[in-house]
């Protein structure tokens, strides 16, 4: 626990103070519009460009998952041997689901380049289709679902990187 001396009291600030009264960090740096860079005090802590590199791993999952959606729906129209043969689906069957699939793989294939290429409803779509892969990887649980539960822990991830840092600011900042 620290001692009186190092805490400082309700309404003194840790260190030096700047402009405004808002505190300085230990380097005293400041960006050209006057506020300090590396503030750890909420305002300008998050820097710009920080999250691109988690949207680019989601973009690129996408284009796996995509590609998985596509042999997964390929195989389920097929009627594959792969799949559970006596399951009860709670709608349609399995060359129906298979034909989901196909369809929701070909579009995030689709949405992964326009991620790619920093399209924000190309971002904001991808996440939509992740969304439907993660609830249609639900329903199809019961053919096969060890694979499906891998799909989903794909999709929440990619939904993770696509939503929380691909605003335009981090995106363009990259």
């Amino acid at each position: 626990m620290r001692s009186r001396e190092t805490t400082p009291a309700i309404g003194e600030t840790a260190g030096p103070v700047g402009e405004a009264g808002r505190p300085v960090a230990e380097t005293g740096r400041y960006e050209a519009a006057g506020r300090h860079a590396a503030s750890s005090y909420g305002e300008g802590s998050r820097e710009e460009g920080h999250g691109y590199g988690l949207v680019l791993f989601a973009s690129f999952l996408l284009i796996v998952i995509g590609c998985f959606n596509l042999i997964y729906g390929i195989a389920a129209v097929i009627n594959s041997h792969v799949f559970v043969a006596t399951t009860n689906y709670v709608v349609g069957d399995l060359r129906a689901w298979g034909w989901t699939t196909l369809v929701l793989g070909a579009l995030q294939l689709i949405a992964a380049v326009g991620v790619l290429v920093g399209n924000q409803v190309a971002r904001w779509v991808a996440a939509g289709l992740v969304s439907l892969s993660a609830i249609e990887q639900m329903l199809f649980l019961p053919a096969f679902p060890l694979w499906s539960l891998a799909i989903i822990a794909m999709d929440v991830v990619a939904l993770y990187g696509l939503v929380a840092y691909g605003s335009r600011e981090n995106i363009a900042a990259a």
